[in-house]
């Protein structure tokens, strides 16, 4: 199990192709460059995840969001920056910004603005968002622990951020940035 604290260590690793699991804000996901097709397919390969699925983006800091906020009209531009106590993953429409590899069949992407320390500290590092998939196989539990993740994928990612998970009970929910929808609870 290849264990990292530094967010810098973790964010080079993205930016060379890299896949890593990190803590979010439930259980443990698989991040990687999402403009970086080869390392999005990597992920959906080790997960067995279809493609047509598509795949959520996060991040820690408002200013990464800008592209998908320059599309919106200013009350879902409010919502994809709110703060909510529950996290909360907006489906943004979206044509031209997130590459088709990671949107899947849909004409929109799943974005979450996250308050979860070590998720803000790692985008930060890397400067932008970063795929965001539960830290599982296709049909498995997701993982709630470092050594979870190892069992799951072992060798198959680059590294394991060392950090704590967060303290949600269960997974984000999914909303519709437009009307506020709810697709998962």
């Amino acid at each position: 199990m290849h264990l990292i604290t530094s967010e810098i260590e973790l964010a080079n690793i993205i930016r060379n192709g890299g896949v890593i699991a990190y803590p979010t804000e439930a259980v443990w996901g698989l991040g990687c460059d999402p403009f970086n097709e080869s390392a999005v397919r990597r992920i959906l390969a080790i997960k067995s995840r279809p493609e047509s699925k598509g795949l959520i983006l996060i991040t820690g800091e408002k200013e990464h969001l800008t592209p998908w906020l320059n599309i919106l009209d200013s009350k879902s531009g409010e919502r994809l920056v709110s703060m909510n106590t529950i996290p909360t993953s907006w489906v943004v429409p979206d044509t031209t910004i997130t590459p088709s590899w990671v949107k899947g069949e849909h004409q929109s992407v799943a974005i979450r603005l996250s308050q979860h320390e070590p998720v803000k500290r790692l985008c930060a590092a890397f400067q932008g968002v970063v795929v965001s998939t539960s830290a599982n196989p296709a049909g498995l539990e997701p993982a709630t622990s470092a050594e979870e993740v190892n069992a799951y994928f072992g060798e198959k990612i680059d590294a394991i951020y060392d950090a704590p998970l967060g303290t949600a009970s269960q997974p984000s929910q999914v909303r519709d940035i437009l009307t506020d929808t709810l697709f998962r609870a």
